[in-house]
């Protein structure tokens, strides 16, 4: 079915929030960069409307429906699903695409209680929850494709979660490039450290999945040994910001990690940075990672799921398994002291991120996907 001919495809686009955050960004980036001559997206957030508004205020811009269905808790579970299926009934939506796993059972149940022709789901992370896992098994029969962001996330979907291997479909993260050209590196002074120091980067949620404690622990006490000049810089937040801090305080080091808490200018920040840190126990596809790349910086990483795919031949110096604090410590430190390679990997990275994870093919690959579904 071609819609270009006719009148555009209407298309839901449900997510669990609208924070910022990896599967939030892309979800906005795919809604606000699809032709509008072709689809006609609407989307729908289970959670309230977020305190950082900056994703909703790209959708607006955009003109784009926003729905918030105001879920707090799963006791609302059986009056969303009857509300998103009410606002679906309204819109008529061909096509369903859901990201991140809450979105995913409610929108599945919503689609069915709709009669929507076509129901997508998005694994976005390698989650090893096992409730998480069956729950997600179970929806696959009522699912026409399941979008897995990374060939790594797809071989965990197939091997470990027992997914129909012919229902998976591989569609990369995409970056705006043009985000991180000809940036002005943001004021470290202003952003807590002293005159002439450095910085090491993580951006992120705090949580347990990401590996900040392990950094802490394991690795951070040897690279800040080794570069007296450097301090960490946090930007995000979440529920381990406590343990983090109480963690840093017995070692000696708090003064020199700082907590920013999300911020809206993580590319300036970037340029302003020696390299990105990513400690994360499991992963799916990290949009950090692609956008360290597009600003040309190098970057260490566990090799979680998607680190490896996006680095190419650029992930030796620049990952290792997860649970190897030395040779975490060892690359951080050789790339924060050799500049020029720390250069010349970033420019690396940045031709990389150009030629195979750009968002124009990401947001292909999504149109083409549902088009043939409609065929």
């Amino acid at each position: 079915m071609s819609t270009s001919a006719s009148s555009p495809l209407s298309l839901a686009l449900v997510i669990t929030e609208l924070e910022v955050g990896g599967a939030e960004q892309a979800l906005v980036n795919l809604a606000t960069g699809l032709s509008r001559e072709r689809f006609s997206p609407v989307v729908y957030a289970l959670q309230p409307s977020p305190k950082n508004d900056r994703l909703v205020r790209r959708l607006e811009e955009a003109e784009i429906p926003v729905h918030f269905l105001n879920v707090r808790s799963y006791w609302q579970f059986f009056s969303a699903v009857s509300r998103l299926a009410a606002l679906f009934r309204q819109q008529q939506p061909r096509v369903v695409q859901s990201f991140l796993f809450h979105a995913n059972v409610v929108a599945t149940q919503a689609a069915r209680k709709a009669k929507v022709p076509r129901m997508v789901t998005g694994i976005r992370v390698a989650d090893p929850s096992f409730l998480r896992q069956r729950v997600e098994w179970w929806l696959t029969p009522k699912v026409d494709k399941i979008v897995c962001v990374s060939q790594g996330v797809a071989d965990y979907c197939a091997n470990q979660c027992r997914f129909p291997a012919e229902k998976l479909v591989v569609i990369p993260n995409g970056v705006d490039l043009s985000r991180f050209e000809n940036l002005q590196p943001a004021d470290l002074c202003a952003l807590g450290l002293s005159a002439g120091r450095r910085a090491i980067l993580y951006v992120g949620r705090l949580e347990r999945q990401k590996g900040l404690d392990n950094l802490s622990t394991t690795v951070l006490p040897r690279v800040f040994r080794e570069l007296p000049q450097h301090d960490l810089l946090l930007v995000g937040d979440g529920p381990q910001q406590a343990t983090l801090q109480t963690l840093l305080e017995k070692q000696g080091l708090r003064n020199r990690v700082h907590f920013l808490g999300w911020r809206d200018d993580v590319p300036r920040i970037l340029a302003a940075s020696d390299v990105l840190v990513l400690p994360s126990r499991w992963e799916g596809m990290p949009n950090v990672v692609l956008e360290a790349m597009a600003a040309g910086k190098p970057v260490v990483a566990t090799q979680a799921e998607g680190v490896t795919e996006l680095l190419g031949d650029l992930a030796e110096p620049q990952s290792c398994p997860a649970g190897d604090a030395a040779g975490f410590a060892e690359r951080i430190i050789r790339l924060a002291r050799d500049r020029e390679l720390a250069g010349e990997l970033g420019a690396q990275n940045r031709r990389r991120a150009a030629a195979e994870f750009s968002l124009a093919a990401m947001i292909s690959r999504y149109a083409a996907l549902y088009e043939s579904l409609l065929q």
